[in-house]
């Protein structure tokens, strides 16, 4: 069936990036057809009336959607469980990104470095977590496990938005996924039981809650017996997925540098780039880049909440849900109702 237009909802989507997806395989932004868009009307339609009234833009709804085959019965019970996930966790996920600060990072990352760092050649964010230092019993006498995953979280949300917004800017077309990075270096049988446990906490949220935000997945220096082990495990994995996910060995290199150019890669992991201060710590990406970035909505809720407190006006121009007026006082609270955060799911 050929590809409808995407309809957009003045009600719900008020982007200020590119909404046609890079990805033109069904499904996608601005690569629908009619009866997926039948099923977004139902799916947002349904959530409507069960009462929920935020996260119901296009992109957030066709991501469901596309996470459970266009079934819109779950695509449904799968948004209403990352709902109830949002206002539980940690106080609030929306509290959360405005108010968490990790304090301890710099420990943590001695142990366990995670870090975004530009951009692959599809213009995607590219995530690196490194395994190969990882000592949880030495880490939680730094932070707690529910610190660690609050943080992954707040990472989460400013993926979706600053991150991915920037990118999508820079490259002309809509962006939703990542390019991933897991170094595997170090991590030998003594380590795996820990490592892996925590990996698949992390991959229990960013699964259920954060869905269709994984572009690709390279697993470099993978440890011995792991390749084995995935064999079995893929079996059970939707084979779309299963596309995304290259499991390398130590000899990683030239088929990372096909994904990912060379000066966007840091040294360390066989690229040419040398950050200033290392490029575990730089951020460096579109969504720092003057021409491409835009505060996330969240930080203008935040500042809002600000402004509530000081009793000071605040004016918002060029966000992703369009301008408002100066506001004052109390109304400050409500300004950043209607300029959700709305690439975030």
């Amino acid at each position: 069936m050929a590809a409808a237009k995407l309809e957009l909802d003045p009600k719900y989507d008020h982007y200020d990036f590119p909404t046609t997806s890079s990805n033109t395989q069904s499904g996608h932004p601005g690569h629908t057809t009619p009866e997926q868009n039948a099923h977004l009307f139902q799916l947002r339609s349904q959530l409507e009336q069960a009462g929920y009234t935020q996260r119901l833009d296009t992109l957030t709804m066709l991501r469901f959607l596309r996470a459970r085959k266009f079934n819109v019965e779950n695509a449904k019970q799968m948004f209403i469980e990352c709902e109830k996930w949002r206002k539980d966790f940690g106080g609030g996920v929306d509290h959360l990104v405005r108010n968490f600060e990790f304090k301890e990072k710099p420990q943590v990352f001695a142990y366990y470095p995670q870090y975004y760092h530009k951009v692959d050649k599809d213009g995607r964010p590219v995530y690196i977590e490194q395994y190969g230092k990882v000592d949880l019993n030495a880490m939680y006498k730094i932070t707690s496990q529910e610190r660690m995953l609050s943080n992954l979280v707040v990472e989460y949300e400013k993926v979706s938005d600053p991150r991915l917004p920037a990118c999508s800017r820079k490259a002309g077309a809509l962006l939703e996924t990542c390019c991933t990075i897991m170094d595997m270096k170090g991590v030998g049988l003594t380590k795996a039981p820990s490592v892996y446990s925590y990996m698949q906490q992390a991959s229990a949220i960013s699964q259920n809650y954060y869905p269709e935000r994984l572009g690709k997945l390279y697993i470099i220096n993978a440890p011995w017996g792991f390749s084995s082990v995935f064999s079995i495990v893929k079996g059970f994995l939707d084979p779309i997925t299963v596309q995304k996910i290259h499991v390398l060995g130590s000899g990683y290199k030239a088929e990372l540098l096909k994904q990912i150019d060379a000066d966007q890669l840091p040294e360390s992991l066989g690229g040419t780039c040398k950050c200033d201060g290392g490029c575990e710590h730089s951020d460096k990406g579109p969504w720092h880049d003057p021409e491409f970035a835009k505060p996330a909505a969240w930080e203008k809720e935040k500042k809002a909440e600000e402004n509530t407190i000081s009793n000071e006006p605040v004016a918002e121009a060029g966000s992703t849900g369009g301008a408002a007026a100066p506001v004052e006082g109390k109304a400050t609270a409500e300004a950043g109702k209607d300029d959700k955060a709305t690439a975030a799911a």
